[in-house]
């Protein structure tokens, strides 16, 4: 068995637990915060098949505060079973919750940083490919962009096997510049797009002029 076969067995495994969880609410085997499990285990069991199938579902900003969510009901859910007792049922629910959450909260947190191909839409993957090549040919590259009286400049660099940003905003309220690292050319078009309004488009031009 191979890894990523592993994982589809993995994912498939954590997806019948909301399916359990569902039986066992109608079956009146529910505690008052069974609900609530339910749905961030649904949730959570959506970010395992989007880390497994590399597919971006949803918005990454959620995925790293939902493993922290996770992280802090399950210390949370040991602490009451060690100080308060309670019923054979919901220590049922928080041991299974806590024991399995520890998975998930590892999964979600490397699936919702930002820096990874699989956030990219087919447009930013395209750019990305195209940025690449030229970074691979010329480096460093420069671009500026116009907009009323907002003047956007980047200089792009690749340095080993990361790429470098540096933009410099200048506008009638003043001047920012900030620099930024990535791991990958899709995240990079993503930002520049983002917070520069500058496209591969405008690097071409400006190797032409």
């Amino acid at each position: 068995m191979n890894l990523q076969r592993a994982y589809y067995l993995l994912a498939a495994f954590y997806s019948l637990f909301p399916l359990i969880g569902l039986m066992a609410i109608f079956s009146g085997g529910g505690t008052p915060f069974a609900v609530a499990h339910l749905a961030l285990g649904v949730l959570a069991v959506i970010g395992l098949w989007g880390y497994v199938l590399k597919r971006g579902f949803m918005n990454p900003r959620m995925w790293q505060p939902l493993a922290m969510v996770l992280a802090v009901m399950a210390v949370g859910q040991m602490l009451v079973i060690f100080i308060h007792p309670v019923s054979s049922i919901a220590l049922t629910w928080m041991l299974t919750s806590s024991i399995f959450s520890v998975m998930l909260v590892i999964v979600l947190f490397h699936y919702g940083k930002r820096d990874q191909p699989l956030w990219a839409t087919p447009v930013e993957a395209d750019d990305a490919k195209q940025l690449a090549k030229m970074l691979d040919s010329a480096s460093p590259l420069s671009a500026v962009h116009y907009e009323g009286e907002q003047e956007n400049s980047v200089n792009v660099t690749k340095v080993g096997s990361q790429y470098h940003a540096k933009v410099t905003r200048r506008g009638k309220n003043g001047q920012e510049t900030f620099e930024r690292y990535f791991q990958y050319p899709e995240t990079l078009v993503f930002f520049l797009e983002k917070f520069a309004s500058i496209s591969v488009h405008d690097f071409r031009q400006t190797a032409l002029s």
